[in-house]
C-alpha cells in the first residue's frame, strides 16, 4: 500500500511487521511537458532532471551521491545512473538512488534528495513528475511525493530520510517538496540546511 505524501508529511520507515526496512529506493520520474503553438516542434528540448542523495552527519555535509559521483565513499548510497531525457509517459522510475539503510555509516542521521534541472528548464516544463520509495527487498511502494507542477524553479528538494532522535534511531521519510533554483546540488547546499 502506497501512501501518498502531502508536503512536510512524515512517514515511518518500518515495515508492517515490526522490522526494519533494510534496503530502500528513491525513484524519479518525469516528462517533458507538450508545448504548444505552430513553433512547438522546432522549440522541443530534452529536459535533463538530475537526483542527488546529500548524507549529512548534523548539519555538516559528508559525502554525496550524483550522476558524476554514482556511489558514496562508504557504498552504502549508490546511483543507478544519469537519465538525459526523462520518462516515455509510462511512470517508471528514470532515475534511482538505492539506499543500504542498514550499511549507512551510524554518523550519517539524515539524506536529503534533490531534483535540478541541469538544462536549465523551470518545473513549468515539466509533467508527470514524482518521487518515490520503494522497499528495494520486495519492490513495494511505501511512499509517493508528487513534485507541484509549473513554477518558476529550476530545482526542488524533495524529501530526507532521517534517523528518528539522531544515531541508532529507525529511519524515517519525509516529505520537503521545497522549490530551489539551480542547476546542481552545489547550488542548493545554501538552503539544504534549513530542512535539516
Amino acid at each position: 500500500m502506497t501512501v501518498n505524501l502531502a508536503k512536510g508529511q512524515r512517514i515511518n520507515l518500518s515495515k508492517s511487521d515490526g522490522g526494519e526496512l533494510s534496503a530502500v529506493r528513491m525513484g524519479l520520474g518525469w516528462q517533458a511537458a507538450p508545448r504548444k503553438g505552430l513553433l512547438a516542434r522546432l522549440t522541443a528540448k530534452e529536459i535533463d532532471l538530475d537526483a542527488s542523495a546529500v548524507l549529512f552527519a548534523g548539519r555538516e555535509a559528508v559525502d554525496v551521491v550524483f550522476f558524476q559521483h554514482l556511489t558514496s565513499d562508504d557504498g552504502s548510497v549508490r546511483h543507478t545512473g544519469d537519465n538525459l531525457v526523462g520518462g516515455t509517459g509510462q511512470g517508471g522510475d528514470d532515475e534511482s538512488i538505492l539506499i543500504d539503510l542498514q550499511r549507512v555509516p551510524a554518523h550519517v542521521d539524515q539524506i536529503l534528495f534533490t531534483v535540478n534541472s541541469f538544462t536549465g528548464q523551470t518545473f513549468a516544463e515539466v509533467q508527470n513528475a514524482f518521487c518515490r520509495l520503494i522497499d528495494e527487498t520486495n519492490g513495494q511502494e511505501l511512499a509517493r511525493y508528487t513534485l507541484s507542477g509549473g513554477g518558476p524553479y529550476t530545482a526542488q528538494i524533495m524529501a530526507k530520510v532521517h534517523r528518528e532522535g539522531g544515531a541508532g534511531g529507525a529511519w524515517q521519510m519525509s516529505a520537503i517538496g521545497a522549490p530551489a533554483t539551480g542547476r546542481t546540488f552545489q547550488d542548493l547546499l545554501p538552503v539544504l540546511s534549513s530542512h535539516l
